[in-house]
Order: structure tokens, then sequence, then C-alpha cells
């Protein structure tokens, strides 16, 4: 929820954080008490992957017994933030009180954009036929005060007189894959496809000195709508946050793919409502945009497009299946 939060700016103005209510989220697990190298800020995004990873489990037959992998997007190394590790995945298992095929699981540190590495991956896991449903998940929280330190030092953080800024927010999202042979084993049949998703590289970054040019998401979007065959995506989710640097780099990518995409198309932020999301925003969107074309309130081929704070840039079409 937006609200203004506890955090001052460097003017004492309260900044406008998006959090999720810590009464609702699960405490840490007592095995992981004394793990003296976790920090507050993967705290608090175990207690935030911890529901939605059950939740996606639980849609795994009961017949299935063999341990599912994991492939998750986590927080960038930018400036002002560390990241994360791989061992983030183990402690992980633990909050959750899960078993999974950590040995096939990854981490990617790639923030908004991350989500659609793993994507990739474990569509080619799924159709290497390694596995027969493979999770794919992000999680990321801005509540650390060094990294709202930065973000406060470059004017980014949403609060009275900032006019160019977005709303840090939290979140963790994970969607359960599944191969087409498996589909019928579920307790209700998927009528929704992820295709492969287009990843591409923007040298112009935000943290770059090349010039930007708004190449990277362009290209993205155009390799992601080639499983389509000329369909049009009728409906388009974003991970733009309410900075000017988002919506140009949209614009771009809307010009160079005016052909394939339907005038009449539905574009929607959800950040507006929930804030950033960061390395969560991939599940989320596309999450957002299954359910959406499953119940009828949006329209099929659907399309959810991220970009990190660095190089990376993903986009991934859905279409709902008969």
């Amino acid at each position: 929820m937006y609200r203004g939060g506890p955090v001052q700016n460097k003017r004492f103005e309260p900044m406008t954080l998006a959090l999720v209510p810590d009464s609702v989220l699960p405490p840490l697990d007592d095995k992981l008490a004394d793990a003296r190298n976790l920090t507050s800020r993967q705290i608090r995004m175990l207690r935030l992957a911890h529901l939605a990873l059950l939740e996606a489990l639980e849609n795994v037959p009961v017949h299935h017994t063999e341990p599912v992998p994991v492939l998750v997007a986590g927080p960038e190394p930018v400036p002002g933030s560390e990241g994360v590790g791989e061992s983030f995945l183990h402690y992980l298992a633990i909050q959750a009180d899960v078993v999974l095929d950590l040995h096939e699981s990854r981490l990617y540190t790639s923030g908004r954009a991350g989500g659609m590495q793993a994507l990739q991956s474990a569509l080619g896991v799924l159709s290497a036929g390694r596995h027969p449903f493979v999770l794919v998940g992000g999680v990321d929280s801005y509540l650390d005060l060094k990294l709202l330190a930065t973000l406060d030092g470059e004017d980014r953080v949403l609060a009275d007189g900032v006019m160019d800024g977005f709303a840090p927010g939290e979140g963790a999202a994970f969607l359960l894959l599944c191969s087409d042979s498996a589909r019928h084993t579920l307790p209700r049949m998927p009528n929704i496809r992820l295709h492969m998703p287009g990843l591409a590289s923007e040298p112009g970054h935000r943290y770059s000195e090349e010039a930007y040019t708004g190449d990277g998401l362009a290209t993205a979007v155009s390799m992601s709508m080639q499983p389509l065959n000329n369909v049009p995506v009728r409906t388009i989710l974003s991970s733009m946050n309410g900075e000017n640097m988002g919506a140009k780099e949209w614009g771009v990518a809307l010009m160079r793919n005016t052909a394939r995409i339907d005038p009449d198309f539905r574009f929607e932020h959800p950040a507006e409502c929930f804030g950033d999301s960061g390395a969560a925003s991939m599940p989320l969107l596309a999450g957002l945009a299954a359910v959406g074309m499953h119940k009828g309130y949006l329209r099929s081929p659907s399309m959810a497009l991220c970009s990190s704070e660095g190089a990376v840039r993903g986009s991934v079409c859905l279409t709902l299946e008969n």
C-alpha cells in the first residue's frame, strides 16, 4: 500500500513507500535465527517469498514426489545495494520448510528483468524433459536504509517536492510452469501459455556513461512477439514505475514495434497500485496477465515487459489456449 513511510528523505520529508504490512508476513524460521550472513533485507525477502512459494507449490499434483526446481530473480547489485548470493535459495527452502531441487535451481541477480532470464532457463528445462514442473519467481524489497539513502541522493524516491521519482515497494511471486505432457495431471487444466521471452541489453542504462538509445527494450519486445505468428498484441503490462526514463524507453519500443501491436491495445503499469516491486516484477506482471485473460477482462495475446536498473531488458508474450 502507498503511504508516507517512517523513513525521511534528505529534506526531512517522509518517503512514499509501498510496503507489505508486517503483520501478514510469517516470522523468520528459528533455524535461520543464527545465520550471521543474513542481512535485514534478505530476512525481509525470505519472509515475503515464504507464502508465495507455498501457494505455487500447492498446485503440484500429489502423486508427483520429485523435488521441483525453482528459478528466482533477486535484486541486482547496483550502487547502494549488495544483492543476494546463491545461498538465498537454500535459506528459502528452510524458511518455507519445503524440499526443492536445489541442484537445478538458480538465482538471477538482474533485478526487474531477471525474471525473464529465469523464465528462459525454466522453459529450457521443460523442453529438455529434465522436469515436468518448474517454479519461476522473483522477490525483492526496497526496505533497506542504505539503498533508500542512495536513491534519495539521486532524487528518485517519491516525496513532497520530488516530481520524477517512484514509490519503492516490495513483493514476491511464483509461477508454476509445466510441460505440455504434464498439463493433464494438474487439478485444473491450465489455459495460459508463456512463450519464450525476448532478452536484450541496453548499453545506455542508468548507471552507464554510454548514450541511451532505447534499443534494448525495443529489441526484446520484437523478439518476444516472434512466436505469435503476426497476431497483434492486445494487452501490455510494464514494470514502468513513474520515472521518465521508463516512459521514454517504452516510447521507443512502441514506435519500433507498432505494426505488431493492436492499435486499441490496453496498457497497464501496476506499480502505480503497489509500487515498484523490483525483481518480483516479471512473475507479478505475467501472473496478472494470466489471471486477466483467464477471467476474460484482458485480451489475448498479452505481453509483460521489464527493464532493470542495469543493462538487462526482457519481454514475454502470453496467449489464451483453447
